[in-house]
């Protein structure tokens, strides 16, 4: 690492976090100027800058995609709809309403991205918060913790544990008698603290549920037609990738979006120039931004440094390596987006593990096709499971949690970083303890 570069490059960073965290700059402001900021001093070049978000494209594309197809659907009034149905579900009761958000978000965030499934499913929270006359921002951020969580039910729930399991050449079933229950345990984490970090909305009642407003759907046959697209999307996000020509969601999403666009267009319910202006460009910056501030983390060798830090701490203690990396990896993971951390520490893991003798140096190879020794697994375990449950930490711990803050803000109530580090801090350092116990017992003892 250049030393000018990377201190560079760590300032800004650093700087960025704390104009986010005391809420003195808009989020996006905050990390657009920082991104401009390493150009400007020469950290990164505008060519690499516009590399690293092009590196990131699906993700970028994945959002803009799902963005469109949401608020394509808005004239329809489903989502009022269905938020008054869950409502009556519910039976008017706070506690039933937030295990209800558990239930439905966890089987779809173990096959489908976090932030897509938060996407899909935020637009419900508003109007079933007003109908109980509750702040539906923790209903937001309850949503979030449920989807990040959720991501390590399966290999493929959360970028971070499909990362990592591939370096290793992990199958689907292997994860899911192996480590899926890591993800079950973050699951009931979250719900025995339900009553405790949601107290109002928990004993929230509301008795006379017959006065309910009672929207109806609005252009039943456009919606018809929508829901034929939605299912084809989400079918597509599920087998996409295993198919003779594999699709990327990214694709999907856009396809999507195009189709969504042509049905609003050809019916007449709203125009595109409407859909477009309402898409949440800002968060879409602020991910480009993050990208390139990422990039300069990266470029610069900061994270691999950071990274190598623990090879010298750990020695060939598994167990010290795998406690040290759970709460070390939770912890960055809380502070830098999952993605590019495990992208830096997989190798620098396996770099580790062949130079103490722990495995040959077959591991080091791109054509890698073995399996690793159970004994080292409890050290990538630890890592997925640190990266995945630290963005439940803080407000620029996960792409979902971003997501969710810009659905917020469009509906008039911002979700600041100490509010979010309100509810997170606190969540992410049980389900940290309780991980660790789980991997103690799972692979150590």
């Amino acid at each position: 690492m250049e030393t000018w570069s990377g201190i560079t490059a760590s300032v800004v960073f650093l700087g960025v976090l704390a104009l986010i965290a005391t809420e003195r700059l808009h989020l996006m402001i905050a990390a657009f100027l920082g991104a401009m900021l390493l150009i400007f001093l020469h950290v990164l070049t505008l060519d690499q800058a516009i590399g690293y978000i092009g590196k990131s494209y699906a993700t970028l594309s994945l959002f803009f995609g799902v963005m469109v197809m949401v608020r394509a659907f808005e004239p329809t009034k489903i989502f009022e709809y269905l938020a008054t149905q869950m409502v009556i579900m519910a039976r008017g009761e706070g506690k039933r309403l937030l295990l209800g958000i558990v239930a439905i978000t966890t089987p779809i965030c173990a096959m489908l991205p976090n932030a897509t499934t938060v996407m899909l499913l935020a637009p419900l929270i508003p109007p079933m918060a007003a109908e109980l006359n509750i702040n539906f921002v923790p209903l937001l951020i309850l949503m979030v913790f449920v989807a990040n969580s959720a991501g390590l039910l399966t290999l493929v729930g959360d970028p971070a544990t499909f990362i990592v399991g591939s370096s290793i050449n992990m199958s689907f079933l292997d994860y899911l008698l192996k480590l899926s229950l890591g993800g079950a345990i973050a699951i009931a984490t979250i719900v025995v603290m339900l009553p405790i970090l949601f107290p109002n909305t928990w004993h929230k009642k509301l008795d006379d549920l017959a006065h309910l407003p009672r929207p109806q759907v609005n252009h039943p046959r456009m919606l018809a037609l929508g829901g034929v697209i939605v299912v084809l999307v989400l079918g597509l996000f599920v087998v996409g990738d295993s198919l003779p020509v594999p699709i990327s969601p990214a694709a999907i999403a856009l396809l999507g979006a195009a189709l969504c666009l042509l049905l609003t267009h050809h019916s007449g319910i709203d125009t595109v120039q409407n859909i477009l202006r309402d898409v949440d460009w800002s968060t879409l910056v602020f991910f480009m931004s993050v990208f390139v501030l990422i990039g300069g983390l990266q470029e610069t060798g900061v994270i691999s440094q950071t990274a190598g830090l623990l090879g010298v701490v750990i020695g060939q203690n598994i167990a010290l390596g795998s406690m040290l990396l759970l709460f070390v990896t939770g912890i960055l993971s809380s502070l830098i987006p999952n993605i590019p951390l495990v992208v830096a520490m997989v190798p620098l893991l396996k770099e580790y593990l062949v130079n103490v003798n722990l495995v040959g140096p077959e591991l080091l190879s791109p054509d890698f096709a073995g399996q690793v020794p159970p004994e080292i697994l409890p050290l990538f375990a630890a890592m997925m499971f640190g990266a995945t449950l630290g963005g439940n930490g803080t407000l620029m711990g996960a792409s979902s949690n971003i997501v969710a803050a810009g659905i917020a803000e469009q509906h008039g109530k911002p979700i600041s970083f100490r509010l979010f580090l309100n509810y997170g801090l606190p969540l992410m350092a049980l389900q940290l303890v309780v991980i660790s116990v789980y991997v103690g017992v799972r692979f150590l003892l």
